[in-house]
């Protein structure tokens, strides 16, 4: 009996062993694959086992792939499947790789949540209808997905959920002609790792945002949506690892940009079928393109040579058919004149051909001869300035541009219309100076209140005054008062190469002791003033006056679309934000000492917290610093720069003016200033930054640069930029921030002169001595930070040895030797072999940025493209840093705010306060005469 009873459990052990050597898959895995192929029309075609209970074998079963006891692949491309998936599809909790593309799968997706282990996703090309909400949550290491054609959601439509930003590795999305809708996601522009974006054939709606600003997407497909996509195409020039953008069969409308040669690694182009409009920029002529595509749109003038090996451009309303050959002179001035009042409809309709007598033109009246002698375009939503090229026809008797929005001043070329008797301007925004017509000109200019406080008045300019001798505009006699221009105007002229190069080395030494020798403080001219968006409706900026003799005498000043009651004075209002006086004081603990981030000439930064917990630094004006003056220019500075912003640069969030108090409210960056970071980390005791960070805050500073430069509505000139202006979020991610000085920048490579105003160190030799700047000002202090950010050493310190004193002079003496650079680099670094190809390249750019001529430096969308290029070598894959793509400013301001703030329990500093000191206003007495002498005389 014992007997059989130990046969029978060595029998029972025996088939258990067996069983279990053959049993090798896991149990919820199998089920699974079983229910996958019972569900299909034609099972048969996976030649998988009838009885087979053991898909991971050996052997394994077709198309199957295992780790262990575990599917990880499943690949069956092509092979004619009919049928559903089986809804607990995500129960295959390893899976790896998914192939099912080109099948003809159907029916309702299942959900994919929680497969974590998911990198490869091909869904494309079979008869999916539904797909559910949850599809894409906890695809974590997500690098491929494909649902390209199928008709899911049919009927309505779906978008994608905020779940699959969480894919924090995906590279490759393509999602074509699958009924995706809605506007493009913003969290899209977002995800750093994303490679390839196609979206093709599908109805999207609304413009590319504002987050896809700097992406490094190198595929992008937006063509053919449904409905089209709308708005400009600005934002694509900063995308500098394109190399291929079609978007084709939309209705995009502007210009080509002019800065779209920027695209250096573009290969093919396609804008077919849009409502562009425009001259073809001469940076898209020579590009070296494989493909190109204009055809379709609105583009004007002639047609070019174009560089590109296969170019089409066929139905626009250019002047003449024949590439290379130029548009009549009179056409031209008329195109010109069309690009700066922002191309109405109508107009670009209308205005085609090569002769506008022949073929009339609306709004262009000719005589017997075919001379142009009107133009008549009174109420025709005309928006933008005065061309200077209108004075090219000179044939032109009478102008009337009356009931427009046309802003600026008239050119003063237009003085030169030797035949004009008429020029009506009425009911715009026409500001001075008014040049000075010939006494046969009748000047219409009643209805521009930026001219004469008492519209209802009609003024031709007199005869009989006398003009300024120094100036075409009308004199201060005049019924319009112009500014006088100054009687003198100093120029230095180097005699010899000598006397530059001793310009280029020794001028901003001496203008930096010639300060330092001044007694007193120089209160600042200039207040500072941070970009806004434009393009958000919601984002007015308003300002109450409260007249502190008379309280009851409130003046309103209004920035945007929405009023304000004249009784809610102490009240800023920012987009969403709304804050009172009493509230910044209740926030900032009446502006206690404890709460202080900064101080400098022009008062005191305090960090506040607002009662939602949201963080505010709050900029209070020390009193009288502000005069009448001052409050004008104030004024007019917000009126421009509430116009712009950039998520790398540091937003003003509101402001208010009351009495003698002048507090400006900012977004918080909890890290503080860059010079913090580089030249008192020790005494701080904080951390140094890493290479890789310093190559992420110059990418930052680049962008926020050349979006100042380049890409906002209009040019603007920082010039007060410095690490001590470069502010750290807690992310470390950078922003531009002191935009006190901020000039418009004049047209083209032109200068202007102006009062200098900046920091020693940091100027650029030809504004150092003469007052003049262009954009490439900006771009000189930009290659100053980037040899901070190499040495650790500050722009200019008198307590350095006398030859490194000034660091740009002492750097170009070492940055061509090897040696002598590595020797240069902040010890905090340990550059090593892997790093320092990249130190060089910075080098070479520092270098560059900061050449002598301003002709000789780039603009500052090179920088941005070599320091892109070194950002994503050298992108880490830690948390150092965050996405390379921006935030989100489609959300309200007040959310918007509290998604930038994270910063609980720190408290650093704000503002550098020992670079501060460097900031000054405008020219020091003394200053021109101190540099006659450098030549002798």
């Amino acid at each position: 009996m014992e007997a059989n009873t130990q046969i029978k459990i060595a029998v029972t052990l025996f088939l258990f062993s067996v069983s279990a050597v053959r049993s090798v898959t896991d149990p919820n895995d199998l089920a699974i694959l079983n229910e996958f192929k019972k569900g299909l029309e034609n099972g048969e075609l996976l030649s998988w086992p009838n009885n087979g209970d053991d898909p991971c074998g050996p052997p394994s079963w077709p198309h199957i792939y295992c780790s262990g006891n575990r599917v990880t692949q499943i690949q069956v491309r092509g092979l004619g499947l009919k049928g559903p998936l089986p809804q607990n599809f995500n129960m295959l909790s390893m899976l790896q790789n998914l192939g099912l593309q080109q099948n003809q799968f159907s029916g309702k997706l299942p959900s994919f949540s929680g497969l974590s282990e998911l990198r490869y996703a091909y869904l494309d090309y079979n008869n999916f209808d539904t797909i559910p909400s949850d599809f894409f949550n906890g695809l974590v290491n997500l690098e491929v997905l494909a649902l390209d054609n199928n008709p899911l959601n049919a009927t309505t439509g779906w978008s994608l959920p905020s779940d699959l930003q969480n894919s924090a590795q995906l590279k490759n999305l393509t999602l074509m002609s699958c009924n995706l809708g809605g506007p493009l996601p913003e969290f899209l522009g977002n995800m750093s790792s994303l490679e390839v974006l196609k979206l093709s054939l599908n109805k999207l709606t609304g413009g590319i945002p504002e987050s896809f600003r700097g992406c490094l997407v190198t595929t992008l497909w937006l063509n053919e949506q449904s409905e089209g996509m709308t708005g400009p195409i600005d934002i694509v020039t900063s995308m500098g690892s394109l190399t291929s953008l079609w978007l084709h069969g939309n209705h995009f409308s502007g210009k080509i940009p002019e800065n779209i040669g920027d695209l250096v690694s573009l290969q093919d182009l396609n804008l077919n079928g849009n409502d562009l409009v425009g001259l073809i920029p001469a940076s898209l002529v020579n590009m070296d393109l494989v493909h190109l595509d204009l055809n379709n749109n609105h583009f004007m003038g002639p047609i070019p040579k174009f560089k590109a090996v296969n170019a089409k451009y066929k139905s626009n309303p250019f002047c003449l058919p024949d590439p290379g050959v130029s548009c009549a002179p009179n056409v031209m001035a008329l195109l010109e004149f069309l690009d700066d009042v922002n191309y109405p409809a109508k107009l670009v309709l209308s205005w085609s051909g090569n002769n506008p007598c022949k073929v009339p033109w609306v709004g262009v009246g000719c005589d017997s001869n075919a001379k142009i002698i009107t133009l008549n375009l009174p109420n025709s939503n005309l928006s933008g300035t005065l061309s200077p090229s209108i004075a090219d026809i000179d044939s032109l008797t009478h102008v009337y541009l009356e009931s427009n929005n046309l802003y600026g001043p008239i050119p003063t070329k237009w003085t030169s219309l030797k035949s004009l008797t008429l020029l009506d301007l009425s009911k715009n925004n026409i500001s001075l100076p008014i040049p000075r017509f010939s006494t046969n000109v009748k000047l219409v200019l009643d209805g521009n209140s930026l001219l004469n406080p008492n519209p209802s008045r009609s003024v031709a300019t007199p005869s009989s005054s006398t003009p300024d001798s120094n100036s075409n505009s009308v004199s201060p006699s005049h019924e319009f008062i112009a500014r006088k221009r100054p009687n003198k105007l100093l120029v230095i002229v180097a005699p010899v190469a000598s006397f530059a190069f001793l310009v280029f080395l020794v001028v901003p030494l001496s203008i930096y002791i010639c300060k330092k020798r001044r007694d007193g403080k120089l209160a600042p001219s200039s207040l500072v003033i941070h970009p806004r968006d434009a393009s958000d409706l919601d984002n007015t900026v308003k300002i109450v006056v409260a007249d502190s003799a008379n309280p009851s005498a409130s003046s309103l000043t209004t920035f945007g679309s929405t009023s304000v009651n004249s009784s809610q004075s102490r009240v800023i209002e920012s987009g969403n934000l709304i804050i009172s006086v009493q509230v910044l004081r209740n926030v900032t603990k009446n502006f206690a000492s404890v709460n202080e981030l900064g101080r400098g000439g022009f008062g005191v930064v305090y960090k506040g917290e607002l009662d939602d917990g949201t963080k505010i630094a709050v900029k209070r004006m020390e009193a009288g610093v502000m005069t009448s003056k001052a409050l004008d220019e104030f004024q007019s500075e917000i009126a421009v720069l509430s116009k712009v912003r950039h998520r790398h640069l540091v937003s003003l969030l509101g402001y208010s003016v009351e009495g003698n108090e002048r507090i400006l409210v900012y977004e918080y960056m909890s890290e503080g200033a860059l010079s913090k970071h580089l030249f008192h980390w020790k005494k701080l005791g904080i951390e140094p930054l890493s290479w890789k960070r310093r190559l992420n805050i110059a990418l930052d500073v680049a962008r926020g640069m050349d979006y100042l430069h380049n890409l906002a509505h209009q040019s603007f000139i920082h010039r007060d930029l410095k690490s001590s202006n470069i502010l750290l979020g807690d992310d470390f991610r950078a922003k531009v921030s002191d935009f006190g000085l901020v000039k418009l920048a004049p047209d083209g490579e032109k200068s202007v002169v102006t009062k200098l105003a900046g920091t020693f160190g940091y100027l650029a030799p030809e504004y150092a001595v003469m007052g003049k700047i262009t954009t490439k000002t900006d771009v000189f202090s930009f290659g100053v930070v980037l040899m901070e950010l190499l040495t650790g050493m500050m722009a200019l310190d008198e307590d350095r040895p006398e030859e490194t004193q000034y660091l740009v002079a002492w750097f170009w003496q070492i940055k061509s030797t090897k040696e002598k650079l590595l020797a240069a680099i902040d010890p905090s670094l340990d550059a090593k072999n892997e790093t320092f190809d990249s130190i060089s390249i910075i080098a070479e750019l520092a270098g560059h940025c900061t050449a002598r001529e301003p002709g000789q430096r780039p603009d500052m969308g090179h920088a941005v493209n070599v320091l892109a290029s070194l950002v994503e070598k050298w992108k880490p894959l830690d948390d150092e840093t965050e996405e390379y793509c921006g935030i989100d400013y489609s959300l309200p301001l007040n959310q918007m705010v509290k998604d930038w703030q994270d910063a609980e329990g720190k408290d650093l500093s704000y503002m550098d306060l020992e670079d501060s000191k460097g900031s000054i206003p405008a020219r020091p007495a003394g200053f021109a005469e101190s540099f006659t002498s450098v030549d002798g005389r």
